[in-house]
């Protein structure tokens, strides 16, 4: 089978397609024949080694899939060739077929494409858990979404909007800020002019951001705690600014705010009964079609390097998919 496979860490231009031996089940595992793979910035950090922890070498990148079972192992009950499946893992979905454990995948619902299906678990989840577990969103409160045109930011969007928030995406360019428009946002702005913050003050009318879902980390990240509101909750995510900022310890102490933070990777283990409930809620609005993922631009793998860049470039608007089969 095709794979990309990564054999010493370093940048995507030296990774390559390659032909390996398609996996063999395991008990307890299904084999799924991968239509389409959702990538992040996390991933481009793991091809390099440049994420908090390392996948041993080699590798095969990409943690989210949609595609079809292929086959089944004997003492694995449920599912059956040919139905369609989106799952996550910790990698190895970047190939025509991946082996995983039979929990690792749920059902993919009528109506939604393998790349909608790709690109939804772990931004989806990342968001719904950080606005209801962390920062315990309410109707009526005021939602800052930094990066908001990317993965989770556009999936912190429409979520807020659902939970009854007044959603102010805050992105880099026009583009970026009509796609969230787009996507539901009460109103957007420009993070890097100099007086955004002035800009965010008029558009919460002085009460300040209950809520910051924060994807970016650099210094508008510091920028924005300092426009939290008293007792708002201000939630991190990532560093796609590719800076991890040092916050000035007083700052919470003069503005009554809160810093916490999602890692979605340790939620299943430490916290599995918050974990089932987000996801069910999740996989509920998505039948429902409350919840339509947004799907930025579609590589084939052939393409994979180009993904890579276009997320590191931040150029992406929504979820980069890389389509592995047709």
């Amino acid at each position: 089978m095709k794979a990309v496979v990564v054999d010493t860490y370093t940048d995507i231009d030296q990774v390559a397609l390659q032909d390996i031996a398609v996996p063999p089940l395991t008990p307890g595992s299904v084999r799924v024949r991968v239509r389409a793979v959702g990538i992040g910035f996390v991933d481009g950090l793991k091809v390099q080694g440049r994420y908090q922890t390392k996948d041993p070498l080699p590798f095969i990148p990409g943690t989210e899939f949609a595609g079809e079972i292929d086959e089944v192992a004997g003492d694995v009950s449920g599912y059956s060739p040919g139905m369609p499946v989106i799952g996550m893992t910790r990698s190895g979905a970047l190939a025509d077929y991946i082996v995983v454990p039979a929990d690792a995948v749920t059902p993919l619902p009528d109506g939604v494409s393998a790349e909608a299906g790709a690109a939804f678990r772990a931004n989806y989840l990342t968001a719904h858990y950080a606005l209801t577990e962390r920062a315990k969103l309410a109707a009526g409160d005021q939602l800052l979404v930094l990066g908001a045109a990317g993965g989770v930011g556009t999936a912190a969007i429409q979520l807020g909007k659902i939970f009854g928030a007044r959603v102010i995406a805050a992105a880099s360019t026009a583009a970026k800020r009509d796609f969230a428009r787009e996507l539901g946002a009460d109103a957007a702005i420009d993070y890097t002019r100099a007086d955004w913050r002035d800009e965010l003050k008029d558009l919460t009318g002085g009460h300040g951001c209950d809520v910051i879902i924060d994807p970016v980390g650099g210094p508008v990240s510091i920028e924005a705690f300092r426009s939290i509101a008293w007792n708002g909750r201000h939630v991190v995510v990532g560093f796609a600014a590719g800076s991890i900022p040092a916050l000035p310890f007083n700052l919470p102490l003069l503005k009554g705010g809160m810093l916490t933070g999602v890692d979605l990777a340790q939620v299943p283990r430490r916290e599995p009964e918050a974990y089932r409930r987000v996801s069910d809620e999740l996989f509920r609005l998505l039948s429902e079609n409350r919840l339509k993922p947004a799907v930025g631009q579609v590589f084939d793998i052939a393409d994979f390097r180009e993904a890579f860049k276009t997320l590191a470039g931040r150029q992406a608007l929504g979820k980069v998919v890389i389509r592995v089969s047709a």
